[in-house]
């Protein structure tokens, strides 16, 4: 991000003049001095093109899929025409639950909109305001002029002289994936962004606060330097050599197999917090949020712990997503209307691929090795084969569904269907193995990807979108078209079980079942539960099960089995015994007695029934882990598979 000084500083009061030379149709000042309401008061002019001129705010962020109506946080709309004899301030109508109309308001006029919004979702999908930062998507905090959105903006952030009383200014920096101008309005601090269009502003989230940065240069294969900035805000001790060092050699990963990038400079904005995590991608920049113990310590070792490992990984899933999601990107998402749903079934070749290669690069990298890798792919595997919804849904249909499920986890999830994300990233792994058997090593998925980043260039916008035909025909390139679309139909369209085994033993890697972690010992019964003071609640049951058979269903608090108080030791001594318990449970206010049956015979009676560890006659681990085969074991040749498998960068 780049800032520059400008003084002095011209009001916004009308749409004439800006907070720098560049002239903005549209033109917004967020106020921030009402900092410890978390409320933000936003002044919006332009110049109506129609009579009776309407306003609207998104519904959803891009990289998010549910319907969040970041409307419910703003309170009252006012406007007033400029200039007109005698002053009169009205209030806006709403039309629909996003949608404002200034009836007053004639085509030509100036006109100023005030209104204030509540910011206080420490997500990185809205708003939080308060006295240590000031961050905000614009998706939540601009109206857009309706038929005006392809009109230039311009922004200023106002942060007043309060926010900084107890703060050194040298240390409070914005960071921002738009170029920014300096302010120096009375009594406040502020800065100044300008952007094409109100599409473009709402791609550039912002946070004011105190930071430790960081720079670096990554090049392309044309050698040509691309700036990139990293912002640390939140307590924190986070080794920041050690990160920079780290990002830096991950971000230069992607463009020596990429080649180049779909933005000229790019922008990491952190918080660091206790427990929340997530991220959300952008054209030039993320938005990141993540426990303060992920980032890499004073000491951090050679090889990042698991903790660190799982930071670095967030880190390059936002940032690929500038490549994959930003530039190439579901057809529905090229013109697309943020106040209402946007639905299609390729979210698994968008968040799956990148779930894939997110930890792919780590290795790839050398920020972490191969052992490290495979351990982490294992752990998706491992959450593959303990949903068992999996059976019931299509990772197609999971995408399609992501507006009404993926965000809105119940105790039946898990039972019903699968994460795209999940499911995803192997099928994407299996999709990447399968193109290397098949061409005997030539293709892989990373050539896929490179061929519609290749397409994405050529075209006049630079990003395409594609559809589930264009997906067909660009593997159809790389892989026979009969056998693309076997694969579709039984793994992408279909639930059959993924070939994850198979196909990792036929590329050299070893794989090892736990035989102590098993799901009786995990799920005792059939049911996850946790400890509470009175009891044991549950809070979900698999299909199937003997808790289930049992009659016993989620959100049951469990106070006795067999007569004594119901705890997990408790439960851990009677689920492997071969003998009638007596469970004694809340259901809401109601005491319930529930005989479950022993093991034996509960599987006898719901082997006609049960989906939870099988399908068909095979049954699948709980648990698994994987290793790379010892290059001196008889397997020498499946090693040298298993390096190519890996070693993807090698030409």
């Amino acid at each position: 991000m780049t800032v520059t000084t400008f003084n002095p500083f011209k009001s916004l009061d009308n749409n004439n003049t800006t907070a720098s030379d560049h002239t903005a149709t549209i033109s917004y000042s967020l106020d921030f001095a009402r900092f410890n309401e978390h409320l933000v008061d936003v002044t919006l002019n332009f110049t109506a093109t129609t009579d009776c001129p309407e306003l609207w705010l998104p519904a959803w962020i891009p990289g998010s899929y549910l319907m969040r109506e970041f409307a419910r946080n703003i309170t009252a709309v006012h406007y007033e025409i400029v200039a007109a004899e005698p002053a009169s301030a009205y209030r806006a109508q709403k039309i629909d639950k996003h949608s404002w109309q200034l009836p007053k308001a004639m085509t030509g006029q100036a006109i100023k909109v005030q209104y204030e919004v509540y910011c206080y979702d420490l997500s990185v999908r809205t708003a939080y305001v308060d006295q240590q930062r000031l961050y905000g998507n614009f998706t939540s905090l601009a109206l857009a002029v309706t038929g005006q959105e392809h009109s230039s903006v311009q922004v200023n952030l106002l942060v007043p002289a309060t926010f900084l009383a107890d703060k050194s200014e040298d240390d409070v920096k914005l960071a921002c994936g738009l170029k920014a101008s300096h302010l120096q309005p009375d009594h406040h601090h502020g800065y100044g962004l300008q952007a094409d269009d109100y599409y473009q502003l709402i791609d550039h989230p912002f946070e004011i606060a105190l930071q430790q940065s960081f720079d670096f240069i990554i090049q392309d294969d044309e050698h040509q330097t691309l700036p990139h900035s990293f912002y640390l805000s939140g307590r924190h001790n986070a080794n920041m050599g050690r990160l920079q060092h780290d990002v830096t050699q991950i971000c230069q990963t992607y463009l020596d197999w990429l080649g180049d990038a779909p933005f000229s400079d790019y922008t990491f904005m952190t918080y660091a917090s206790g427990q929340d995590y997530g991220g959300l991608e952008h054209i030039n920049s993320t938005s990141l949020i993540t426990p303060r113990n992920d980032l890499p310590s004073g000491d951090e070792p050679v090889l990042p712990s698991p903790d660190y490992q799982r930071f670095l990984g967030l880190c390059s899933h936002e940032y690929f997503h500038a490549w994959w999601v930003k530039t190439v990107r579901p057809d529905v998402m090229m013109e697309v209307d943020l106040r209402r749903e946007a639905f299609t079934p390729l979210l698994w070749v968008f968040e799956g691929f990148t779930s894939y290669i997110d930890d792919f690069m780590l290795q790839a990298s050398g920020v972490i090795d191969k052992p490290s890798y495979l351990k982490l792919l294992a752990e998706q595997i491992n959450r593959y084969y303990q949903t068992d919804g999996r059976a019931n849904q299509s990772v197609a249909e999971s995408s399609f569904d992501a507006w009404i499920k993926l965000y809105r986890s119940d105790e039946n999830t898990g039972n019903a269907g699968i994460s795209y994300y999940n499911k995803g990233a192997l099928v994407a792994l299996c999709l990447d193995l399968t193109l290397l058997q098949s061409t005997n090593g030539r293709y892989r998925l990373f050539d896929v990807i490179k061929a519609f980043y290749a397409r994405a260039k050529q075209n006049d916008k630079q990003r395409i979108g594609i559809s589930s035909a264009d997906m067909g025909a660009v593997i159809s390139e790389f892989m026979p078209k009969a056998q693309w679309q076997d694969f579709e139909q039984r793994y992408i369209n279909g639930v059959e079980e993924l070939p994850i085994e198979s196909l990792l033993r036929a590329n050299g890697i070893g794989w090892h079942e736990n035989e102590v972690e098993t799901a009786d010992k995990n799920i005792p019964w059939g049911m996850r539960c946790s400890e509470t003071a009175t009891g044991l609640k549950v809070n979900r049951v698999q299909r199937g099960s003997i808790a289930a058979t049992a009659g016993i269903s989620a959100n049951d608090i469990i106070v006795a089995i067999d007569g004594i108080k119901a705890t997990r030791k408790q439960l851990a001594v009677f689920s492997p015994l071969n003998q009638p318990v007596s469970c004694h449970l809340f259901r809401r206010d109601e005491l319930m007695t529930m005989t479950v049956l022993p093991k034996q015979s509960a599987d006898t009676a719901t082997t006609a029934t049960s989906s939870q560890q099988t399908q068909g006659q095979q049954v699948f681990p709980h648990k698994i882990s994987l290793t790379l085969v010892s290059a001196d074991s008889a397997e020498q040749e499946a090693d040298k598979t298993a390096s190519a498998w890996l070693d993807v960068l090698s030409d």
